[in-house]
């Protein structure tokens, strides 16, 4: 009986250990799986985070008048986008490259209470400019509704929690406020992408939002009224599929600001590798100076096909059917870069960047890639110094 009681006692202490031990293991692999995601850097960076720096020097140094919430005067939200140096040596990068005029409108209209629309061809950095404006007014990017031709009312109204809703009944604690009327209640800047992609009757859920500063909730007899600061950035453009026509009562609620492709190569050029090296660093790709003969190539072939026409306006080509848009020079050279970076010899050459070309290029087999071939042999061909890149794309076509 002893020494059953004693091999019982042992199983049920070996038992005991074995139960505690287990959450202790799995409560350290929690542990150390949450440090690993504290510790662990974001892929793409909000802007407010990104340029955090930049934005805390322009705030110390901003000594003009500042409309009410905003984190910085119009002012220096123009230099958060424009890029300067302040009176303390601290260099602001530029984060758009463009007319000067433009920014200062755009920024302007969000100082007053009408909206702003950013419309342009796809790849003109509707976004990207939606996004910083955003974070150097508001310190806050992520109020954002993204448009799609799915997207709900309750998207830009605002939702409910079911199961709240079921067992209690309407209620301020069941209802799910949208990333606009939680920007209305703050004070903030909330942003509307791809506006046109929206079905038309629920881009209409703004008009009464962008005109009466309100947001009614019939269901609990009440309603959201916006507080100063609070601003709606939306983008657009007309170039692609499932484009829904803003509506006149709408339009008249923006002031449209129309961003446009870069006025040079050089111009382009300079876009181009700013972006590329941001994105580079991110993914530890070599450094983009080393590269930028390439960059050139593919803007140049992008802008040529893109206009009809060649840079000496001695030759007219056929367009594609595809935008070539600097994004997508972008997307393309940064592929290029990893190419050269893990396949390579770091060196972004022409068979690095061949391939993504042919892929932006040719989205309609049947017809853009005649106009390739054809843009390949009358334009590249005969181009001094181009003889690597041609031989590279009729590879990468072949």
């Amino acid at each position: 009986m002893e020494a059953a009681s004693s091999e019982a006692s042992d199983q049920t202490s070996a038992t005991t250990r074995t139960e505690t031990s287990a959450p202790a293991h799995s409560a350290a692999a929690g542990e150390t799986a949450a440090g690993r995601e504290a510790e662990a850097p974001a892929l793409r960076p909000h802007a407010e985070d990104a340029f955090a720096e930049e934005l805390a020097a322009l705030a110390a140094q901003d000594d003009r008048p500042r409309p009410e919430r905003w984190l910085l005067s119009p002012w220096a939200v123009a230099t958060y986008l424009l890029g300067g140096t302040l009176a303390d040596g601290t260099v602001i990068t530029p984060k758009y490259v463009g007319p000067r005029r433009i920014v200062e409108v755009a920024v302007t209209t969000l100082a007053t209470d009408r909206a702003l629309l950013l419309l342009g061809v796809p790849g003109t950095a509707k976004t990207w400019v939606s996004e910083h404006l955003a974070a150097a007014v508001s310190g806050d990017s992520t109020l954002l509704v993204q448009g799609t031709a799915g997207t709900p009312e309750e998207a830009i109204r605002y939702g409910w929690n079911y199961a709240r809703l079921l067992a209690h009944g309407p209620s301020r604690d069941a209802l799910v406020p949208s990333p606009v009327m939680r920007a209305m209640a703050d004070g903030m800047t909330a942003r509307v992408e791809e506006l046109t992609r929206i079905p038309a009757d629920v881009q209409d859920s703004l008009i009464t939002i962008l005109s009466e500063k309100t947001l009614p909730i019939p269901e609990l007899g009440q309603e959201t009224q916006a507080v100063r600061g609070f601003n709606v950035i939306a983008t657009a453009n007309d170039r692609d599929r499932g484009v829904n026509e803003l509506s006149s009562a709408l339009r008249r609620r923006f002031n449209t600001v129309v961003l446009p492709l870069p006025e040079s190569v050089d111009a382009e050029v300079d876009i181009v590798a700013r972006r590329v090296e941001q994105i580079g660093r991110s993914l530890d790709l070599p450094a983009v100076p080393e590269g930028v003969e390439e960059i050139r190539r593919v803007v140049t072939v992008f802008r040529e096909l893109r206009d009809g026409v060649t840079a000496d306006g001695r030759t007219k080509i056929k367009s594609p059917s595809g935008t070539l848009s600097t994004a997508e020079a972008i997307s393309v050279v940064t592929s290029g870069l990893a190419l050269a970076s893990h396949f390579g010899d770091g060196l972004l050459r022409a068979g690095d960047v061949a391939a993504g070309i042919l892929g932006a290029v040719v989205r309609d087999p049947a017809a853009d890639r005649v106009i390739w071939q054809e843009y390949l042999e009358a334009v590249v061909r005969e181009r001094d110094g181009w003889k690597d890149f041609y031989r590279a794309c009729r590879e990468v076509s072949a």
